[in-house]
């Protein structure tokens, strides 16, 4: 938090290196009058006016001294080994008679990230002179994947490491290989947020993410007799991606109270004081465009104790273990992804990382706009904050206090500021998963917000009001409170009446909000508030990057690598569909691809898959929304079926191979349930000598990016089959397809889409629509209900031991046959089952499958996150790209 400008005795400036020591949690934690340290910036940090004045005050020999000698990147390849080996000899301390695979890494990062830094600087004083408006895309995920291979290729010079490396004795795989994935996310969210930073560099706009730092990840998994165990992500043991700003720390306060006093003018000044101080610190991460000099920033904040890491007096008195207690409380909020909540404490510390993030970040994003001197009124202007979802909405809050509290803007001049700055993204149609905070928790942790979070309320009830006089029941039901026991604060409803703009992620996903969770707001508002942005992905790392030969070949028949930054130009391969050394070459790239996975499958899980089989895939987030449940059900079903038939009929079957991958919440029971039954149908199916090779179970553990950039150019289809209405868009869907695997799924989400771009005729598609699962479900509770015949053959087998202790699997059967099937698993099975049998079919004539796949791969122009920015920037944030010129 900011110093307090409301208060009435003299400020003494308290020196950056000392802080006031912890007496009470509750408690003050400073002598009155004392402010905290001030927020000190570098160059980096002045406004377009500031850098003119430092840059003419600076002598003419001193600047030309400064640009003879000018730092410049490696050019080629000499130039990189040159870099390499100075890394490796003056950075690691090692020599070539000492430097492994690892330390290869290190210097080749080092090496490749000196050079970002320079472009990454020019690129933020670029934008900075254009002093022109700016996106802060806020999301508690971002997926990053691994960045030294991304770098490479957006920079345009993987071939020239490529050929340093070997010179130097190295396999760039290998080398590429020793990278840990970034732990900054989880699942689809967090990847969108980082295919979106890729689109925003390439694209040339300016923009800066905002996330947490997160010391161990969400977990690394680990499966121990099948069953999931989450152990610590040690991921930032080396991490040459990030860089340290320990000057731009930001104080963040938790707890304390309220007082409020009128002043001179009548006016009602509140003040926020004692409590618990925080420190952010913020680490950057350059975020390279592709083709393109502009490289942006990635801003992660960590959190430390604002009394220092040690206590000292502590310690001599031989308290030794709570001499680092500050430290150790303030660290948990930046430790760990989405902490467990199903604990009260866990929901404190929740709630705790989200405010401390975007406390942090709205400090820095105000400060930025204070340096411009503009008026307050021009802040929408110059700044769009986009809400990924409901985790950042205390933002809307935050900075509603910092120009009431802080600035002493009247509160409706205040709240048009923030309501033409932000900018909301729904990602989910299931109620449950939007975020709702007992009253009570915020009382206790950030006293102030709940009182102004009031007052927005009342503002916006009293403007619903005058517009619908006598519907008392519409109050309730957009009322940011939720009159419940105890009272929950809504916190999609404070997104929604906080932006100016509210979008789904897909067609079907922004119809249903509209049509169903968020219907009274659009009576409320009007239409034109809420629209849709389907979700795209970047072609770069999910096409170029993860599947290297393919890009190779569109590249020679779309005439060049345009494509990566256009998706539309796909459409020409179209015209090669017919064309056979084309077409041997397309089937020769998905068969080496699948001979990786199979190495890798050997390898980490010891069971020999055999490449030819079909590879049937479903990686994602474990969620029963998702059904993986319904997947292996499909499977032991099949298996079943295997075990009825001869010898000889057997040999008439589709050999497959079922690969799963996900992880599941901490605290979620039923899908670590599913992961287990996942792993105990593959300990037996894949040692039943009679099944052979006719069908593999298997399950990866630790999914991640670079996983992924594996699993999907090897797939030959891929699983999208959450129960229709439930999946807002999905984009591992968009990204199967795009490396050449057909999709069976629902009508849900972006699946919709796909089958509209690609042609029916190329999409294995099954079971209830969205429009009829209501009802399904008023009946399976109120009417007749019985479960499909071939799923209580499945459910028979599973309590007859035949995967182990039965008891270990009752909560799925139990979901399904005795307690409403909440997501039509049974409804869907029968239509599943058929629709696997075409499948089946399809890939038997593989000169079709081969068809199917070029068509859709050509067909997929539509969903490049290039295309998705493009729509934010005119639609939503009301931005221009910075023109660059190519260096």
């Amino acid at each position: 938090m900011a110093s307090n400008t409301t208060q009435r005795v003299p400020l003494r400036e308290r020196r950056p290196s000392v802080g006031a020591p912890l007496v009470d949690i509750q408690g003050g934690v400073a002598p009155a009058g004392v402010s905290r340290p001030k927020h000190k910036r570098t160059l980096t940090g002045f406004g377009p006016g500031e850098i003119k004045n430092v840059e003419a005050s600076i002598p003419e020999p001193q600047r030309k001294a400064w640009l003879a000698h000018q730092a410049s990147g490696f050019k080629d390849k000499d130039g990189f080994e040159t870099e390499v080996v100075r890394h490796v000899e003056t950075t690691l301390a090692r020599s070539m008679y000492n430097c492994d695979e690892q330390a290869a890494y290190s210097a080749c990062s080092l090496a490749f990230r000196d050079r970002l830094i320079l472009e990454w600087n020019r690129t933020q004083q670029r934008q900075t002179f254009a002093d022109s408006k700016r996106v802060y895309y806020l999301s508690l995920e971002f997926l990053m994947g691994r960045a030294l291979d991304n770098a490479m290729l957006n920079i345009g010079q993987k071939d020239v490491a490529k050929a340093g490396l070997a010179e130097l004795g190295f396999r760039i795989e290998d080398v590429i290989e020793q990278e840990h994935d970034a732990a900054l996310g989880n699942g689809g969210l967090g990847r969108l947020a980082a295919c979106f930073l890729d689109s925003l560099a390439s694209l040339n706009y300016s923009a800066w993410g905002y996330g947490l730092r997160y010391r161990y990840g969400i977990f690394k998994q680990e499966i121990i007799d099948g069953y999931q165990v989450e152990v610590p992500d040690y991921w930032l043991d080396f991490n040459p991606w990030e860089f340290p700003r320990h000057d731009v720390t930001v104080d963040i306060q938790f707890y304390g109270h309220v007082t409020k006093r009128t002043d001179d003018n009548g006016k009602t000044i509140a003040t926020w004081g004692g409590g618990e101080i925080v420190k952010a610190v913020a680490y950057d991460v350059p975020i390279p465009g592709y083709a393109t000099p502009s490289t942006n920033n990635l801003r992660l904040w960590s959190s430390k104790a604002a009394s220092g890491e040690f206590d000292f007096q502590k310690f001599n008195s031989g308290d030794y273990e709570n001499s680092v207690a500050d430290q150790q409380r303030a660290e948990t909020i930046s430790a760990v992804l989405y902490p467990n909540d199903n604990l009260d404490r866990g929901k404190e510390l929740r709630l705790k990382q989200q405010y401390f993030w975007v406390a942090a970040s709205l400090y820095d994003i105000v400060r930025r706009f204070k340096k411009s001197r503009r008026a307050w009124k021009e802040f929408p202007d110059q700044v769009a904050i986009q809400l990924n979802d409901t985790h950042p909405t205390l933002a809307v809050v935050e900075l509603q206090r910092i120009l009431v509290d802080l600035e002493g803007l009247d509160w409706e001049e205040a709240w048009n500021i923030v309501t033409n700055t932000f900018g909301y993204t729904n990602h989910t149609v299931l109620p449950e998963a939007l975020e709702k905070w007992s009253v009570p928790l915020f009382q206790h942790l950030l006293p102030r917000h709940l009182q102004l979070i009031y007052d927005i309320n009342l503002f916006f009830l009293q403007s619903v009001e005058r517009k619908f006089p006598k519907d008392r029941e519409m109050l309730a039901r957009v009322s940011i409170i939720e009159e419940s026991q105890p009272k929950m604060v809504r916190m999609a409803h404070l997104a929604i009446v906080g932006s100016h703009k509210v979008n789904g992620v897909a067609e079907l996903h922004s119809d249903l909000i509209k049509t169903t969770i968020f219907k009274d707001f659009v009576e409320v508002f009007g239409p034109d508030k809420f629209t849709n942005v389907t979700n795209g992905i970047t072609p770069r790392r999910w096409l170029h990057q993860a599947n290297p030969r393919l890009s190779e070949l569109i590249s020679s028949k779309t005439g060049s690598q345009n494509f990566l930054k256009d998706l539309t130009e796909l459409a020409k391969i179209e015209h090669y569909k017919d064309d056979k050394a084309f077409r041997k070459e397309w089937a020769e790239i998905k068969y080496a691809n699948k001979v990786r996975l199979a190495k890798h499958i050997k390898k980490t899980t010891g069971v020999d898959v055999n490449p030819s089989a079909l590879f049937d895939v479903q990686v994602k987030r474990i969620h029963e929304y998702k059904r993986q449940q319904m997947n292996i059900f499909g499977v032991i079903h099949r298996y079943l079926t295997l075990k009825s038939l001869s010898p000889e009929e057997r040999k008439k079957f589709q050999p497959r191979v079922s690969i799963f991958g996900g992880k599941a919440a901490p605290g979620y029971w039923m899908a670590k349930q599913i992961i287990h039954l996942i792993n105990a149908v593959g300990a037996v199916v894949n040692n039943d000598k009679d099944i052979g090779d006719l069908l593999k179970v298997i399950f990866l553990e630790d999914y991640n990016v670079s996983k992924a950039e594996m699993i999907i150019p090897a797939s030959d289809l891929s699983e999208h089959i959450s129960t229709a209405g439930t999946e807002a868009s999905g984009t591992s869907n968009m990204k199967f397809v795009l490396n050449g695997g057909l999709i069976i799924g629902t009508c849900d989400g972006a699946n919709i889409e796909i089958t509209r771009e690609i042609g029916e005729q190329n999409i294995f598609l099954f079971g209830n629509l969205a429009e009829d699962v209501e009802d399904i479900r008023h009946n399976h509770t109120y009417g007749s209900y019985t479960v499909d015949p071939d799923l209580v053959k499945v459910f028979e087998a599973i309590e007859k031991g035949t995967f182990g202790e039965p008891n270990d699997f009752m909560g799925m059967i139990s979901a399904v046959r005795d307690h409403g099937d909440f997501y039509l698993v049974s409804d869907d099975f029968h239509s599943y089952i058929e629709t696997q049998e075409l499948v089946d079919k399809a890939y038997r004539d593989q000169e079709g499958w081969i068809t199917k796949s070029i068509e859709s791969v050509a067909r997929m122009g539509f969903f490049s996150s290039d295309r998705c920015i493009n729509e934010y920037a005119e639609g939503i944030w009301n931005i221009e790209p910075l023109a660059v010129k190519d260096q």
